[in-house]
């Protein structure tokens, strides 16, 4: 008892446990709990009627199918090329690979509004790049999709670069002398390490895709029913003074954001409790 109170009481670098947990909860509560709070009580002011009014409406409803569509389609193509860009960067030795490397990050570093004028800019009729394509990817829901795939990858690929880094060579050695073909040792050894990395990438770009603003309203187009996302529509209803329905609409995204990465953990935590009893 006497050893374990004086090995609670040793001195660290850090801040003792209370004060740590102390600080952490009042950081936590301004910055999230708080915010969040506020969204929900202005909500509780309507009715239920008025909520579903505000947040069934036909234009809204194209907004979630759009915003939510985009969203989970961009970050299912971030997946794929996310863990092939951070194989290359792993795995193979090429010129300038620290400039490809940077590159990876360009978009966390880019302001949101550049990328999208750039974006908008290349993928237009007249662009660098659109005036090749026989349809159009600015000012349609495509876009939308081109610009959640841009600002979503580096998640993924930031996410799977170090565990892929600690793979132990070895495993797919023996794998190759057992006989296994090249597919079978990336699906029934290399990928079973991944996959929580993957599935955590695939979660935070569909986060951040979901929640985007500045990149996608420049080459949306903005139009009801079409190519409008629903942040801008949480926008409108703000400059329209409808504080109510902006915040009901953003506690159906919370709400809906949230169910979608609970399951998104489970599976994480199922993938990691398989790949423990495999091993």
């Amino acid at each position: 008892m006497l050893l374990s109170r004086a090995l609670l009481k040793r001195h660290t670098v850090l801040p003792g446990f209370d004060l740590a947990l102390g600080l952490t909860l009042l950081y936590l509560s301004l910055i999230v709990l708080i915010p969040l709070s506020a969204a929900f009580l202005k909500t509780f002011t309507l009715t239920w009627a008025q909520f579903l009014e505000a947040t069934t409406t036909p234009r809204v409803l194209a907004s979630y199918r759009l915003s939510f569509g985009a969203s989970f389609l961009a970050a299912l193509l971030n997946v794929v090329f996310g863990l092939i860009v951070a194989w290359v960067l792993v795995r193979y030795r090429f010129p300038f690979k620290r400039v490809v490397d940077a590159m990876v990050d360009l978009p966390f570093a880019l302001p949101t509004a550049v990328a999208g004028i750039a974006l908008t800019a290349i993928w237009a009729q007249n662009g660098s790049l659109g005036q090749y394509l026989p349809f159009k990817v600015s000012y349609t829901p495509l876009g939308v999709w081109v610009a959640l795939v841009f600002i979503g990858l580096p998640f993924v690929v930031r996410t799977v670069q170090p565990v892929l880094e600690d793979v132990n060579r070895e495993l797919e050695e023996a794998a190759a002398t057992l006989g296994a073909s090249r597919l079978q040792t990336f699906s029934k050894v290399i990928f079973p390490i991944v996959a929580p990395a993957l599935l955590t990438g695939f979660a935070l770009a569909f986060a951040r895709a979901l929640g985007e603003y500045g990149s996608v309203i420049f080459i949306a187009g903005n139009m009801p029913m079409v190519s409008e996302i629903t942040p801008l529509l949480i926008i409108t209803k703000l400059e329209q003074y409808d504080y109510a329905g902006a915040t009901a609409i953003a506690v159906v995204m919370l709400l809906t954001s949230f169910a979608l990465l609970l399951l998104i953990n489970l599976l994480q935590a199922w993938a990691r409790r398989r790949q423990g009893g495999v091993a």
